[in-house]
């Protein structure tokens, strides 16, 4: 099943099907470069604003933490940066045509330098918990991404389930926690991205990644979430939103959900 869309007049109906649709080089090679650089020099300079996943220090993962909410941080260039295209028309617009008009949720950015372990399957509202609509993402390629250095893995129409509460996760291959187990006839499928491609993907589709496995290939990615402006809660992680116009809008909150998907526990065994 392919899940790559070159022609917008059918990302609605692409993205209802499957879940998850790509489009090729939204951003130049020169937009690129300039947000692997700032981004880069950010973690090079200062790390401590990274997300805290309580990271053993000779993980090289500590070296490079994931960024959570940067475009809330207007004081750095990243929060400059990760705010612009958070609004910018070429990745809302899509956005929009997919499930109409949005609030801006989130924004994060991976590093994930090689012999990074990846993050288990997993489904975005979990951590969210937008009702009574789902969140989307829009994920951004920093760099050329594949199976080797770890690019995304998804499950095309399983964005058909409710949230599944997640099992265990293998520590070794992951650095969250926890793992989806997935239903009956659904598997896996690798993405490939060229850098400036975005791969736009429903709430409750299951997706994650392997570990990078590159001798000296980065996966780098600038990742945002939506939620339709008809939701009427979220998770309180990511309350005020913005507006498109990018004033702030905050609506009611969730007892669940969070950063690390607080409030959910492993599913008991069976």
């Amino acid at each position: 099943m392919s899940i790559i869309t070159t022609s917008e007049p059918g990302l609605a109906a692409d993205y209802e099907q499957h879940g998850v649709v790509q489009l090729r080089a939204l951003l130049s090679p020169a937009e690129v470069a300039e947000i692997r650089d700032v981004f880069m020099e950010q973690v090079d300079r200062d790390r401590s604003i990274g997300h805290d996943d309580s990271i053993p220090d000779d993980d090289v993962l500590a070296r490079y933490p994931r960024f959570v909410h940067p475009h809330r941080r207007s004081d750095l260039a990243i929060g400059r940066l990760a705010r612009r295209w958070m609004l910018d028309p070429r990745i809302v617009g899509p956005v929009i045509d997919m499930v109409g008009p949005v609030h801006a949720a989130q924004s994060m950015f991976y590093f994930k330098p090689p012999t990074a372990r990846g993050q288990a399957l997993h489904q975005d509202n979990i951590f969210l918990q937008a009702h009574p609509e789902t969140c989307i993402a829009a994920w951004v390629a920093i760099d050329d991404c594949d199976a080797e250095n770890g690019g995304l893995k998804v499950v095309p129409g399983s964005h058909r389930y409710e949230i599944v509460c997640p099992d265990e996760a293998d520590p070794e291959e992951s650095f969250t926690s926890t793992e989806i187990t997935l239903p009956d006839g659904f598997s896996t499928q690798q993405t490939e991205l060229a850098a400036g491609d975005v791969l736009f993907f429903h709430g409750s589709m299951v997706h994650g990644s392997g570990p990078n496995r590159s001798q000296d290939r980065f996966r780098r990615s600038l990742i945002f979430h939506y939620v339709p402006v008809d939701s009427t809660e979220i998770s309180k992680f990511y309350n005020p939103l913005l507006r498109l116009d990018g004033t702030e809008v905050a609506i009611a909150e969730t007892a669940d959900g969070g950063a690390c998907g607080d409030g959910w526990m492993p599913a008991a065994p069976h």
